[in-house]
C-alpha cells in the first residue's frame, strides 16, 4: 500500500468488535452451557483461529457476517481433537487456551504461524505447571508447539512478574477447573475483560487491588454478547485526527474500559481535543463515541502503571510523538519487545528513516517532536500494529510512503485501509 499527504479526515466510522473481547466471547461460550450469542464480533484472522480450535474440539460454531452463534458444551464437554490445534498468529488464542486444555482429559498440541512460535510461552507454562498441569514446549525453547496432557489442578496464589492479561487470563480459567481458589497478583491491573465476561457467565470472580480471585463454579452458563468497538484499532483514527490539520472525526461504540483506555489519558496529557459522547455499559463493558478534532500536541512522559493500558497503542503514540512539539519518554514497556514483532526497534528504525529525531533505550523510547517527516519504504514485519501505524504517518509525511506486507491488517482490522480511505474523501 501506498500513502501520500492526506487532506482533512472528516466523517464517523464504526470500528470493528474488540479483538480480546470477541476472543472470550467464543472461548466462553464453548465451556459453558447453553447457547451464547455474540453480536459485533471481529471476524479478523486471530479471532477465526479461536473459532476453529474450538471447532476442532466439538463445539458448533455458526458465523454469519459479524454475528455468531456458540452452542456451548458445557465446562467438562470438550472433545479430544483430531488434528494439532492450530492457533495462527494469534498469542491470546495460544495463552489463553492452554488454561481450559491444562485441565481436560485429553492430550493435545497447540501450534501457530512463525511468529507465535517464537513468542514467549513460559509464562504461562510455569503458573499452569504450578497448578499441577503437564505442558512442554515441543522444541524445548519455552515457545510453541506446545504439548499439553490435561490433569487434576489445584488452586494457587500466583505473583506475575509482568502486567499481562493473557497470563492472568489463562491462570483464571485453568481455575475454573481447579480445587480451590485461584489468585494473580500482578505488578498494575492489567486489561479485565477476562474478570468482567466470566462473571457475566456466572463464575465467581472477585478483584482486590492488583489481584484477581476466582472460584470453580459448577457450571457457566451461555449469554448474550454485544462486542464493543475495538480501542486498539480505534487509536489510529484518534491519532489521524489529533496530527492531520483540520480533521474532525466521529467514532462510534467504542469500548473505554478502564484497564484499556490509557491513549485516551495520554492524548489529554498531550493536549489533544477528544470528547466522550453516549457513554453506556452493554455486556457489562463501558463505550461510548470519541470525537476527535484535530489539535496542537506537546511532548509527554508516559510509564509506570498506565503502560498496561495501552501497550498496543504505543507504536501510534510514538508516531504521534513526532509531531508534538518538545520531548515524548515513554519507558517501562519492554513488552513491545516480545509482540508480533519487537516494536521497539521496529519504531525506531522507521521513524528515524522518516527523519524523525528518536533514540531507542532499553525500556521505551525518546521522540524529540517537531522534525518534518518523509516518506520512505516501511518493512511492516507483517506486525498489523505496525502497519496501520505508519499507513497514518504517511498522510503526514512528505512524498509517498509505501508499506510491504500491508495485509497483515487482517489480523484485526480487516477494513482499516478502507475506512481511512472514506474519511479522506
Amino acid at each position: 500500500m501506498k500513502f501520500t499527504k492526506a487532506s482533512p479526515l472528516k466523517g464517523e466510522i464504526t470500528i470493528p468488535g474488540d479483538k480480546s473481547i470477541s476472543h472470550r466471547s467464543v472461548m466462553f461460550g464453548s465451556i459453558a452451557k447453553g447457547t451464547t450469542e455474540i453480536s459485533h464480533f471481529l471476524s479478523g484472522a486471530d479471532c477465526l483461529s479461536t473459532i476453529s480450535c474450538f471447532q476442532s474440539m466439538g463445539v458448533s460454531i455458526d458465523i454469519k457476517g459479524d454475528s455468531v452463534i456458540v452452542e456451548g458444551r458445557g465446562l467438562h464437554g470438550l472433545k479430544n481433537p483430531v488434528d494439532t490445534l492450530d492457533c495462527g498468529n494469534s498469542g491470546t488464542t495460544t495463552r489463553l487456551i492452554s488454561g481450559i486444555l491444562a485441565a481436560q482429559d485429553f492430550d493435545v498440541t497447540l501450534t501457530g504461524d512463525d511468529s507465535i512460535q517464537k513468542r514467549p510461552m513460559k509464562r504461562i507454562m510455569e503458573p499452569l505447571t504450578l497448578m499441577g498441569a503437564q505442558i512442554t514446549s515441543i522444541k524445548d525453547n519455552g515457545c510453541a508447539p506446545l504439548s499439553i496432557s490435561g490433569k487434576k489442578l489445584h488452586g494457587i496464589h500466583y505473583t506475575s512478574q509482568v502486567a499481562s492479561a493473557q497470563i492472568k487470563s489463562s491462570i483464571l480459567l485453568a481455575g475454573l477447573y481447579a480445587e480451590g481458589e485461584t489468585r494473580v497478583t500482578e505488578p498494575y491491573i492489567s486489561r479485565n475483560h477476562s474478570e468482567i465476561m466470566l462473571k457475566y457467565f456466572g463464575a465467581d470472580v472477585k478483584t482486590e487491588g492488583t489481584t484477581a480471585c476466582i472460584a470453580p463454579p459448577k457450571e457457566l452458563f451461555g449469554n448474550k454478547i454485544k462486542v464493543p468497538g475495538d480501542i486498539s484499532s480505534a487509536a489510529f483514527f484518534i491519532a489521524a485526527g489529533l496530527i492531520i490539520p483540520g480533521s474532525e472525526i466521529l467514532i462510534r461504540n467504542t469500548g473505554i474500559n478502564p484497564t484499556r483506555d490509557g491513549i485516551l489519558s495520554v492524548c489529554r496529557d498531550m493536549g489533544a481535543n477528544i470528547t466522550l459522547l453516549n457513554e453506556n455499559t452493554d455486556s457489562g463493558e463501558p463505550t461510548a463515541d470519541i470525537l476527535v478534532k484535530y489539535s496542537s500536541l506537546h511532548g509527554t512522559t508516559i510509564e509506570g502503571s498506565i503502560i498496561p493500558r495501552l501497550i498496543d497503542e504505543l507504536p501510534m503514540i510514538a508516531a504521534m510523538a513526532c509531531f508534538a512539539e518538545g520531548e515524548t519518554i515513554i519507558k517501562d514497556a519492554a513488552e513491545l519487545k516480545v509482540k508480533e514483532s519487537n516494536r521497539i526497534e521496529v519504531m525506531v528504525q522507521n521513524l528515524t528513516a522518516m527523519g524523525a529525531d528518536v533514540t531507542e533505550t532499553e525500556d521505551g523510547m525518546i521522540i524529540r517532536g517537531g522534525r518534518p517527516l518523509h516518506g520512505v519504504v516501511i518493512d511492516s514485519k507483517l506486525d498489523h500494529r505496525i502497519a496501520m501505524t505508519f499507513a497514518v504517518t504517511g498522510l503526514c509525511a512528505d512524498g509517498e510512503t509505501e508499506i510491504l506486507g500491508a495485509d497483515c491488517v487482517n489480523i484485526s482490522y480487516p477494513g482499516f485501509y478502507k475506512d481511512l480511505e472514506k474519511l479522506g474523501h
